[in-house]
Formats: C-alpha cells, structure tokens, sequence
C-alpha cells in the first residue's frame, strides 16, 4: 500500500455520523473488509488498526459539544488529539477557531483528516508526528476516547496533564477502563447511537471532562492501581 489516501478512497464511502449530520466523514461501512484489508500494511508498518474509519462516539460527543456552543473556540487555537478522522477538528474550524492542528500516528488517519477536511472544505494542519512531549503551544486539546488501554493511557496522560496547566484540556470518554479517576470535572453528556459491530451496544453514553493539571506523584497512582485493579 504506497498511497494512503488512496487506500482511504478505495476502502470508505462518504458518510455522515448520526450525532453530528453536518460533517461529511470518508468512513468505513463495514467493520470487518477494512481491518482485514489493513492487515498487510500494519504487519509491514506496525501502525494501529483502521480506527480513523469510524466516527467513535467521544469525536461525535466533541464535535456535537463544539458545533452548539462555538464560543468554546472560537478564536482559540486547537489541537485535535489523537484525532482519527479529525471529526472534532474539524468541527473547530467550523466554530471559528483560530487555527486548528489534527495529530494522529497513523499515517493512514493523516490520509484520511485531510480528505475529510477536503470534503468538508475546511483548511486545517494534519500532522503524523507524535506531540506527546512537546510544549503547549494550544488554547484547547480536544482528546476524544483516548483511554481504551493501559499503554496509550500510561502514555499520554502524564502530558495531558503538563498541558492542563495552561490550556483547556478535553477528555470525552464513553467509559474506557482506563479513565483517570481524579483531576476531572464533568462539564457535558451525550447519549451517542453506535452499532453493535464497533460497541457491543446500541448507544453510547459519553461524557466530556476537563482534565486538571496533578502532580506527576498522582498520576503515578493512577495507572497503577487501574493495572492492579485489572
């Protein structure tokens, strides 16, 4: 697979997720053709399954969340993180932000935002390089079901958490297991359809916090009492 946006192209079909029928979404219309045609291309390039084919209720719950309260960015500067189809970031541009960055690893997500941007003809910055690490340079960091797993969580969070000391930080999880437990505040809910295929449920009861910056001896505790937990 040389050309990721072909392969975006070839595979999807443009579609419109049911929380949020204003944005137009290059999507996978069944789950198990796209994660057995990526099945060459991860073995050969070990990046994640086609997750950026779907529109996963936290980006919906973001988007819906921007789109009816547009002050919450406009003017502002936003990173979509870990942004799959950038569902969010987009939304952001449509809100008026200032400018607007969607970060994935995934060089086929990268593919797949700048397409949907396309579709939706907004400008945005898309980038595959891993911004975990780097310093704040955001007024708001979108996060959409970004803690589905220890390693991921383990991570992103204690970065999370530095750039909550000076910017707005949003986590709109739909009860992964491993959510922080503490330094959150919950500021809106969204009941999200699904399908059985992605959720094992019919709808998703998602809730967007905004992350407070702890002390790293916190964080710490987190992680670890959540892994022995199980």
């Amino acid at each position: 697979m040389s050309d990721p946006a072909a392969f975006v192209l070839a595979n999807t079909v443009v579609a419109y997720a049911s929380l949020v029928p204003e944005i137009a979404l290059h999507m996978a219309s069944e789950v198990v053709p796209i994660w057995r045609a990526t099945e060459d291309w991860l073995a050969a390039r070990n990046v994640d399954p086609p997750y950026w084919a779907f529109a996963w209720p936290g980006g919906q719950a973001l988007a819906r969340h921007i789109l009816d309260h547009p002050a919450s960015v406009a003017g502002k500067r936003v990173l979509d993180f870990a942004a799959g189809g950038g569902i969010a970031a987009i939304a952001a541009v449509r809100a008026g932000a200032a400018c607007v960055e969607a970060a994935d690893i995934d060089p086929i997500a990268v593919a797949a935002i700048a397409l949907n941007a396309a579709a939706n003809g907004v400008a945005l910055a898309v980038q595959t390089a891993d911004v975990v690490g780097t310093p704040c340079r955001w007024d708001v960091i979108l996060c959409g079901d970004v803690c589905y797993e220890a390693p991921m969580t383990d991570h992103i969070l204690p970065w999370l958490r530095a750039m909550a000391a000076s910017a707005e930080v949003w986590l709109s999880d739909p009860g992964r297991a491993y959510l922080p437990e503490d330094g959150r505040t919950a500021f809106a809910s969204y009941t999200v359809p699904t399908t059985l295929e992605l959720e094992c449920r019919n709808v998703r009861e998602v809730t967007l916090y905004r992350l407070a910056a702890l002390p790293l001896p916190l964080f710490a505790g987190e992680v670890a009492g959540r892994l022995r937990r199980g």
